[in-house]
């Protein structure tokens, strides 16, 4: 079987996802990487070898004819600049989310993918979480009746580490956490309710974290996680310029009439995804979103504490609860088998844009803002799998 050689940019960091494509003569392997950093560097050769080719500038790696495919799991403001260059090189591309930081961005990118012919595919990995699988299933199967709203809390307990200490704190870098954060859950909701955002309202603020303690600008960001940065009024280090809200929600309504709503907040004591789906029958709620997780389903009249149906879900090996494995095979098997996935650049795109837009409205007197259209033939064509 003929190796699928690949390069990453970002080879650390959220890069060492790309270590579950390493299997030499399995059907995958790592062949390069590129990173500024040069312990990111380092690093990556000692977990694939010495003879991987490295670069600090990663248009030297796109140049090279031995790579079939890269990994983007670079910062988000860079997607859309190295993804575009990478499918003008032929590249097949895993990006991961957020897909880009503006519509146009995307947008842009899906009309890249289309022209260059070069497979694009997004790392939306909570479509391969358990937890999100098993609520597709309880859905799908009608037990619930037709879904009618949903909704999902997002708390943020690490949100002061690792988002306002460094470029995340940035509109320019990340138009906001909306985005930033709630593409994945966005995305989730999208596709188990079986529709994309028409419109959306937004409201949020910044009200904790810019009264914090603040790094010089000549000092470097630390986002690492700590669970003594408590209570957020006394985390210190963080970023010189915070204009980004730190705690947002937004309410949606999607193309098939469902109603959706989504609340983060990062500056909870708890970390939790909490999504509930409701039906013209019953609904089903997640309790815990990765690991010893449970999925409650209530399909007659009765108090929150006694579901009619419960899932307990064990653990399953590798990062991100075990999806991070599966998400990568599927990304291997389409670019060499033409597999079809259950992720889509058209609704990664849909997810940034009910992000921005949600952000937009938030920052102009939550005023509705209406998702813009995509044009048939793009539509058709990541529909049919990429093909012409």
């Amino acid at each position: 079987m003929k190796d699928l050689r690949i390069g990453v940019i970002g080879a650390w960091g959220r890069g060492q996802l790309a270590l579950c494509a390493h299997k030499p003569g399995e059907g995958s392997r790592l062949v390069a990487g590129a990173d500024v950093k040069p312990e990111a560097l380092e690093k990556f050769k000692e977990k694939v070898g010495e003879d991987v080719f490295v670069s600090d500038d990663y248009r030297e790696l796109l140049k090279r004819d031995d790579i079939d495919a890269v990994f983007i799991t670079s910062p988000d403001f860079l997607h859309e600049e190295q993804a575009v260059a990478a499918l003008e090189a032929g590249k097949a591309v895993y990006l991961e989310k957020p897909m880009a930081i503006t519509i146009e961005g995307c947008d842009r990118l899906l009309e890249t993918a289309y022209r260059s012919g070069s497979k694009l595919y997004l790392g939306h990995n909570m479509r391969h979480f358990p937890v999100v699988l098993k609520m597709k299933e309880v859905i799908d199967s009608g037990i619930i009746g037709d879904i009618q709203t949903a909704w999902c809390r997002h708390f943020v307990a690490y949100g002061g580490d690792a988002y306002f200490k460094d470029w995340h704190s940035e509109q320019r870098y990340s138009t906001g956490l909306l985005l930033q954060k709630g593409a994945h859950d966005i995305d989730v909701m999208h596709w188990l309710c079986g529709g994309y955002t028409q419109r959306v309202i937004g409201m949020g603020k910044l009200s904790v974290y810019d009264k914090c303690e603040r790094r010089d600008e000549n000092n470097p960001g630390d986002a690492s996680w700590s669970d003594s940065n408590w209570p957020p009024e006394s985390q210190t280090g963080l970023s010189p310029i915070i204009d980004v809200e730190d705690n947002n929600m937004i309410m949606m309504q999607l193309d098939n009439g469902v109603q959706m709503s989504y609340a983060q907040c990062h500056y909870t004591p708890d970390s939790e995804r909490n999504y509930t789906f409701i039906g013209t029958r019953g609904r089903v709620e997640n309790i815990g979103d990765y690991g010893n997780c449970e999925v409650h389903v209530w399909t007659q009249r009765g108090p929150r504490a006694t579901p009619d149906i419960i899932y307990k879900l064990k653990p399953l090996e590798g990062s991100h609860g075990g999806s991070d494995p599966s998400i990568v095979t599927t990304f291997i098997d389409f670019v060499k088998n033409g597999v079809k996935t259950n992720t889509s650049p058209v609704a990664a795109r849909n997810s940034v844009a009910a992000g921005v837009l949600g952000h937009e409205s938030m920052r102009n007197g939550n005023v509705p803002k209406d998702i813009p259209e995509l044009p048939q033939y793009l539509l058709d064509y990541f529909a049919s799998g990429q093909q012409k």
